[in-house]
């Protein structure tokens, strides 16, 4: 859908922002009332502030494959897919029928149950890292968990991670940094920087229990490390006794075993969290049996690991179900060529129109940035207009396509051709309407 014709001679930035706010507000009258209404009872209206945007955020009612509803009466397709949580899209028919099954047997036993074990076998058969793993309730606690687990196992304080990092709730790097930050003694690294990493690593080696990242920064901006990285951090971190740490709670699903499969470096310990749960809340840490069985509740020295929703059934019943029954590592191959193919025709396009604007990520995550590539730490993303971000994403929401406000994509099964090429057809409509306040290459 073109935008108005005013806006395509609109030359100022603000006004072009003003008026897509505008449209936007017109479009979603009972998402704007329903978000006045929450500020009551939730503080901004909001439970969960990824989800908050200006002028509002849209209320989505109903999910269906990779199409989701609003309150407002609207369609769109899901380029968003749950920040990489949806990548069965909305009600998989055998994870459906698995959480069905589930619930009709009962739920919260105080107990272990049939499912979890079985769970467990699966991720690890899956994952090359995974000698032993335990469950949680999200990413955040299994990041929270493994660090824990690294300071106790090396009893060291420190920890090294990258500006930019996003590893949960707990541990957020981006932009300064979070005052709710759990108070571990951090050293910050630059992404993707071998030698100063390397330096690092020697200075501080005696005080580091455990470096931290993600083999492809997914809040950071979708970006994968460089060639040599990992492997110097692999190398480094063994001659120091240091543990690595891989936050695969969204890169695990770029390639069958994760990234660390495709890249060949094998962490001592990782993280899970988000799609490999059906759709129910979910994460999981695990890694070498030496490190993980100090969890054994039958040895005396043992580590205390709680959490009433560990090994929720429904959880347990929906995972397995995901792995064993839709993702096959053909299917998933599949869908990461599929973002392979998408994010190279954005680029083309970008290029095609001499346009200061990437695409980066790998296989079915991406990202779109107003910034010429490539991009190889956050620090690349400084300077870059939030308005044109603010845009894009109303543009896109207008022609029916949710997405990130900060431009972040990730692929769900029930996606084609017809799916990709809509995207496309939206982001090039976005160019012509707004070509005049674009970044030029």
């Amino acid at each position: 859908m073109a935008l108005a014709q005013d806006t395509r001679r609109n030359l100022d930035l603000d006004t072009a922002l003003a008026e897509a706010e505008h449209r936007y507000l017109d479009a979603n009258p009972r998402s704007l009332a329903r978000h006045e209404a929450a500020k009551a009872s939730l503080p901004g209206g909001n439970t969960r502030s990824i989800l908050h945007y200006a002028p509002c955020p849209l209320t989505v009612i109903r999910g269906a494959g990779c199409r989701i509803w609003s309150l407002d009466g609207a369609e769109y397709l899901d380029f968003l897919g749950e920040y990489s949580a949806g990548l069965y899209g909305h009600s998989n028919p055998a994870i459906v029928a698995a959480m069905t099954a589930a619930l009709e047997a009962g739920v919260v036993f105080g107990a272990p149950n049939l499912h979890e074990a079985r769970f467990a076998a699966e991720l690890c058969a899956r994952f090359p890292s995974l000698e032993r793993v335990r469950f949680c309730n999200s990413g955040s606690e299994a990041d929270l968990m493994a660090l824990s687990l690294a300071r106790a196992v090396t009893k060291r304080d420190k920890i090294l991670a990258f500006e930019g990092a996003y590893h949960g709730g707990f541990l957020i790097f981006g932009h300064g940094g979070s005052p709710l930050n759990v108070p571990f003694p951090m050293v910050m690294g630059r992404y993707n920087d071998i030698a100063a990493t390397r330096d690092q690593i020697a200075t501080h080696g005696q005080d580091l229990a455990a470096v931290i990242l993600e083999p492809m920064l997914g809040a950071g901006g979708c970006i994968p490390a460089a060639p040599g990285f990992l492997e110097m951090l692999r190398e480094e971190t063994t001659r120091h006794g240091i543990l690595l740490v891989f936050d695969e709670v969204i890169t695990s699903r770029l390639s069958p075993g994760g990234l660390q499969a495709a890249r060949g470096v094998i962490p001592d310990l990782t993280t899970l969290g988000k799609y490999l749960g059906g759709g129910g809340s979910f994460g999981a840490f695990g890694g070498r049996a030496d490190l993980m069985d100090r969890f054994d509740p039958a040895q005396p020295d043992c580590l205390f690991h709680a959490g009433t929703f560990n090994n929720d059934v429904l959880t347990m019943a929906a995972g397995h179900a995901g792995l064993t029954e839709v993702l096959s590592p053909e299917v998933l191959e599949a869908l990461n060529a599929r973002g392979e193919v998408l994010r190279a025709a954005l680029n083309g396009l970008f290029q095609a129109e001499k346009l200061a604007i990437c695409a980066s990520g790998l296989g079915s995550i991406l990202s779109v940035h107003f910034r010429p590539g490539p991009i190889l730490a956050p620090e690349d993303l400084e300077g870059e207009d939030p308005r044109l971000k603010q845009l894009f994403h109303l543009a896109m929401l207008e022609r029916g396509i949710y997405l990130s406000p900060r431009g972040m994509m990730a692929l769900s099964l029930p996606m084609g051709d017809s799916e990709t090429d809509a995207l496309l057809e939206a982001v090039a409509g976005f160019i012509e309407d707004t070509r005049p306040l674009l970044p030029r290459a």
